[in-house]
This record gives C-alpha cells, structure tokens and sequence, in this order.
C-alpha cells in the first residue's frame, strides 16, 4: 500500500478532492438506486452499489494510468484518437437506438465484454485535447482564419454534428468548451465570432430539417423545444419532463436544513434517474441544505486547484489542458445541480463523480488522469507576462 501511494503523483489536493466525492458517492447512490431495482429487479440494491463500486475501482485504475502518463504524448494521441473517436460516432449514430420513440444513438455495446459505452463522453476528452494541442502549436504565430479551417474547425464540427442528433446537451457543452478555450488561448475575437454565427446557422437548419423530415431524428426536436418552453413558462403536464422537475423539487423541499438522513429519502422511490441525472435532489433530501452547500463547497475547491495548477503550470499545452478538461467537468456538476433546483431546463447531463453510469465515471478519470499528469510533470512558472494580452498570461499575472 505505501508504495502505491509513493507511486500516486501531482496534487494531492486534487487526489484528495476526488477521493472524497467518490467515497461520498456510494451513500446516495445505493439509497437512489431503489427505485431502479424495483422496477428492473427484486428489489435488492447491493448489486446496483456493487456496480457503482466496479465502475469506480475502474475508473480510478484508468485515473492512476493515465496520470502517469507525461502530459505532452497527449498531443500525439490525440491526433490518432480523434479520427478512431469519429469512427465510433458514425457507428453510434448509425444504430438508430430509440427510447420511447425518441431517437438516443449514443450508447455502443463493445465486443466481447458486452459494455455498452456513450461515445460521445470520450469523444468531447478527446476532442478538447486535440484542440489545445492546436492552439498551443500555434501561439507564436499569425495564422488567418482560413489557415484554422481544415486542422481546427472542420473536425469540431464533424465531432459535434455526429453527436448533436441524440445529445443536444452535450453537443452545446462540448461547443460552448471549444469556444472557451480556443478564447482562452488567444484566438482573435473577430474569428470566434464568425465560428459562433456558423454554429448557429448549423443548429437552426438542423432544426428545421428535423422539422421538415422528423423521421431522421424522431421526437429529438420535439423534445428539446417542449423542455425549453416549459422551463421558461412553468406550465405542468404529465409527461416525465414535468414529473422529474416536479418529484425534484419535492424532494428538496423535504431536505430542509439538515435532511432526512442516509437512507430516508422517500422521493427516491418516484424520481426518475434518482442515481444519475437528479441525484443532486436526492443528496439535498437526505443530507439537507447543508449537505447540499458542502457538495458544491468541494467542486469550488477543486475549480481553486485547477486554477492554481494553471498558474504554476508554465507550459502552454498544459496549462490549456487543464483548462479545457477541467472547466467542462466543473461546468457540468453546476448544470446539473442547477437542473435539480430547477435554474436550468432539463439536460441529462450527470454529476461527475457522484452519479452512477460507468461511461461518466470512466470519461471523468480520463479528464483528472489528464490533468493530474499535468501537475506532476509540469515545470513551475517562473517568467514574466508583463507585455502578453494573452487571457492566459493575465490570468497569471491576476493571481
């Protein structure tokens, strides 16, 4: 045991952080998981902690390997992987998976071992590398908005179009991240602005061509536009939507202060994705407001530490890399916590490292590996930024 811990490299705030949530992890999960083993089983919730417990030793295995990894092979993998991922997204998306009637092509069974895996979680790692590696190649030079078509913009939008026709969440996230870090890396403003007014041309024709052929994305656009106009009008009907925000919002007010206890959550027993999506209703029912506010006490400590690492980091690339990786995975926990306390229309998107499901599990190692390989084979910062408008070289000098 000591030498594995001597063999644990890097922040040991960040190790510490994500060994704290993961270990809290498995109190509402195998609480929020009865609803799952009445409805597909007998009833007994050990095989759902046992499952949570399977993902999360793998991921942490993931988690260790890839930490030890020296940061800057990532640029080379990135580059083999991003071609493999497209693969794997065209054969997602080919599937033609439907739940309900409503397309969700986002789960691949792999072979052999017969786990089904959602690409599109690796596919946004992988992409978010590819294009730190980019910018990082190209900070010291002038490089015309032409020049970033093909090797920067193409493959952004042939990764998000491939997944945006089952996931819209996830396709925004992952755009709404490239855009952040391609700012973030001193792309000039007036390029990000044409790449904004292209993706929204691309998304309202994709609209309208759902609308005009709903048979290529059955229910998609439909559902998207029912979430989004409910959100915004609090009208309440019977559909799931409606009955999950309503079941949430239940369940915190139940919480109060201190919360029912571990365990003693009784909305548990009518909330849809209890252990995934709505977990956060879950933890605030059981273990109250204040449970709630120390959950995103520890996501804030780790936006800290993140920010920390990117000053000492002095290496373009990695310090983009803990970027990149990092602010997705934090922007995802305060989606879906706000989904839960209703500030957000409905996403689907999971609470890293709290919800059950082992693609989020095993994606998020891979993001922390990453940037954790980071802190242990960086060289501290040490130059100047004095004359750099770079926003990451004024981040620097801010704090």
């Amino acid at each position: 045991m000591q030498k594995f811990i001597q063999n644990i490299k890097g922040d040991r705030s960040i190790w510490a952080v994500v060994a704290l949530l993961a270990l809290f992890s498995f109190l509402p999960v195998y609480s929020a998981s009865s609803n799952l083993a009445y409805l597909y089983g007998d009833g007994n919730t050990l095989q759902f902690l046992i499952k949570h417990l399977a993902h999360l030793t793998l991921g942490f295995v993931i988690l260790f390997g890839v930490h030890r990894i020296p940061y800057h092979y990532f640029k080379g993998l990135s580059m083999i992987a991003l071609p493999i991922m497209m693969i794997l997204l065209v054969l997602t998306l080919a599937q033609g998976t439907t739940i309900e009637g409503a397309n969700a092509a986002r789960w691949i069974k792999l072979p052999v071992v017969g786990v089904t895996f959602q690409t599109s979680s690796l596919a946004s790692v992988v992409l978010l590398v590819y294009v730190a590696r980019y910018m990082a190649r190209i900070k010291e030079e002038q490089v015309s908005f032409k020049q970033t078509i093909w090797p920067l913009w193409i493959p952004v939008f042939l990764v998000i179009g491939l997944i945006l026709p089952a996931n819209l969440s996830t396709a925004l996230l992952i755009f709404v991240m490239v855009i952040m870090l391609v700012f973030v890396g001193g792309h000039p403003i007036k390029y990000i602005a044409s790449i904004l007014g292209v993706g929204l041309l691309s998304l309202t024709l994709f609209i309208l061509s759902a609308k005009a052929f709903p048979g290529l994305f059955p229910n998609r656009v439909d559902t998207w536009t029912s979430r989004i106009e409910s959100f915004f009008t609090d009208e309440i009907d019977t559909k799931e939507k409606d009955y999950q925000i309503t079941q949430a919002n239940i369940a915190i007010a139940t919480g109060g202060m201190m919360g029912l206890g571990p365990g003693k959550s009784i909305q548990k027993n009518f909330l849809p994705q209890s252990s995934s999506d709505f977990i956060y209703a879950i933890i605030i029912e059981e273990f109250g407001l204040v449970g709630g506010l120390s959950l995103l006490f520890f996501y804030l400590f780790l936006l800290f530490r993140l920010v920390v690492l990117v000053y000492k980091t002095s290496d373009y690339f990695g310090r983009l890399l803990v970027i990149g990786l990092g602010v997705p995975l934090l922007f995802q926990a305060f989606i879906n916590m706000g989904v839960a306390v209703s500030l957000f229309p409905v996403t689907g998107q999971t609470l890293p490292l709290i919800s059950s499901g082992g693609t989020s599990i095993w994606t998020t190692c891979v993001a922390l590996g990453v940037i954790l390989s980071v802190s242990a084979h960086r060289k501290d910062h040490t130059g100047s930024n004095e004359h750099s408008s770079n926003p990451l070289d004024i981040l620097s000098e801010t704090i």
